[in-house]
């Protein structure tokens, strides 16, 4: 099955696509089973056991209340920041739940069983819920992984996802199948991926969708640079956005393309500062990284001619280019800090924004191409060592520098021709193979880098 751009970029909440969104939407899938069985109403008793990076990370990244609120029946796509909060100040009161909102069952963030240091074989983010009647039989148990991007496998349930069949006419599954559907049809990177999009929907409704993707992006860094004080954690580590949003714009009332830098910078500053407080949140293609998809938008409907000319349409392009790029990693190697390090979060979203940024520019897709490449080509080997197990340090800041990186990845390639040495395929190949290779301990655990080389009082993990 093709990786639709909808599954992409999704709406959810923050902090962390594979901690927060996935676990929430694995738990709603349990839900789903056991409404579907009709087996809700014989549920006395429910076990979660979450295993490897997300029972060693899982209090910094919002895990265990986000499982709570999935059994309840909340969805990541839907639910209000208040609304969580809220409820989740009730089930604290109680220690009790609703499972899927009509059963009363006792279970709280601190009944779950943590094993961090047993990783199952299929994904090193794994959780296993179990349903139980009140005689202690097993109503119902299944095992979930979140793959990355708010992606869940079951271990007995099919896929899920948005995406088109592999069989449809221009579905591409490398680099080099969407170049050569590129120049055998004479299309751009954009108008391969709106043919793929179009196999299950209208082209009317995959662009209201994405302009909708868009307008969330923007309320969130709009959200981002309204808001001050501190982070949650006890890093105690304060926003910066919404200071730097009142000097810059004090400094640039025009826009001058002079600060554009100082403008991407602060994009990715905010969206990144809003997914650490639990905000609403595009995954881009996770929430780890979503910073800098809006944050090199940004430059392109601001400081390009065809961004400033037609911002609706520069923007379906944009996205459904990097959507296209996006699709690659997804098949071909992981969107998952947990299984990769953070080259394949940071280092992806800089991949797909760099090539987003060249078609708009008005490269061609071998110039597409070779800017996604040397994003990622750059990125090689970055790892994931969030401090106390929080999605602040370093991954705020690495949002804006990853950002800059894709400006610079697409200007580059403008320059040349689309030849280049090594190919998007190899670089992605790459990737996964560095990424298999990296110690557990670069991969979300919180147990290496800068992790462990700078003190805090409590680590959130």
């Amino acid at each position: 099955m093709a990786v639709s751009v909808f599954d992409l970029f999704s709406v959810g909440i923050g902090p962390s696509s594979s901690h927060t969104v996935g676990p929430m939407r694995a738990a709603g899938l349990f839900v789903d089973e056991l409404v579907g069985r009709d087996m809700v109403d014989h549920v006395a008793e429910v076990r979660v056991d979450l295993f490897g990076s997300l029972a060693a990370t899982g209090a910094g990244h919002g895990t265990m209340p986000a499982i709570l609120l999935g059994l309840e029946g909340y969805r990541p796509e839907t639910i209000e920041t208040d609304e969580m909060e809220r409820r989740l100040a009730t089930i604290r009161a109680d220690g009790k739940i609703l499972l899927a909102g009509r059963v009363v069952i006792a279970l709280t963030e601190s009944d779950m069983q943590l094993q961090p240091g047993r990783r199952l074989e299929q994904h090193p983010n794994a959780m296993t819920l179990a349903a139980f009647s009140a005689g202690g039989a097993v109503v119902y148990r299944d095992t979930y992984f979140s793959v990355g991007g708010g992606f869940v496998v079951a271990e007995t349930l099919p896929d899920r996802s948005e995406g088109a069949d592999a069989c449809a006419d221009g579905f591409f599954r490398s680099a080099a199948e969407l170049l050569a559907l590129t120049e055998r049809d004479g299309l751009s990177v954009s108008q391969a991926m709106m043919r793929q999009e179009c196999v299950n929907r209208s082209e009317a409704e995959v662009r209201e969708r994405l302009l909708h993707i868009r307008d969330v992006m923007v309320a969130c860094q709009a959200n981002g640079m309204s808001r001050d004080g501190f982070l949650p954690g006890n890093l105690q580590v304060r926003r910066r956005a919404r200071d730097w949003f009142v000097r810059l714009d004090a400094e640039d009332p025009q826009r001058d393309p002079a600060f554009a830098e100082d403008w991407v910078n602060l994009v990715a500053l905010a969206v990144n500062e809003e997914n650490a407080s639990g905000g609403r949140i595009v995954t881009a293609p996770t929430n780890g990284a979503a910073g800098i998809i809006p944050a090199v938008l940004h430059y392109a409907l601001r400081y390009t001619p065809a961004g400033i000319a037609d911002p609706d349409d520069t923007t379906i392009r944009f996205l459904l280019t990097a959507g296209a790029i996006g699709s690659l990693y997804k098949e071909r190697a992981s969107i998952s800090g947990a299984e990769v390090g953070c080259q394949g979060e940071v280092g992806s979203a800089a991949s797909m924004a760099a090539g987003g940024l060249a078609e708009i520019l008005g490269g061609t897709p071998r110039q597409v191409e070779n800017a996604a490449e040397i994003a990622m080509e750059h990125s090689l080997g970055l790892t994931c060592d969030p401090i106390g197990g929080l999605v602040q340090i370093p991954c705020i800041e690495r949002n804006a520098i990853s950002a800059g990186k894709a400006i610079n990845a697409a200007r580059m390639a403008l320059r040349g021709d689309g030849t280049h040495r090594v190919s998007l395929d190899q670089v992605i190949e790459t990737m996964r193979a560095t990424g298999m290779d990296m110690s557990a301990k670069y991969k979300e655990t919180s147990t290496g880098g800068l992790a462990v080389n700078v003190s805090v009082n409590v680590v959130e993990c």
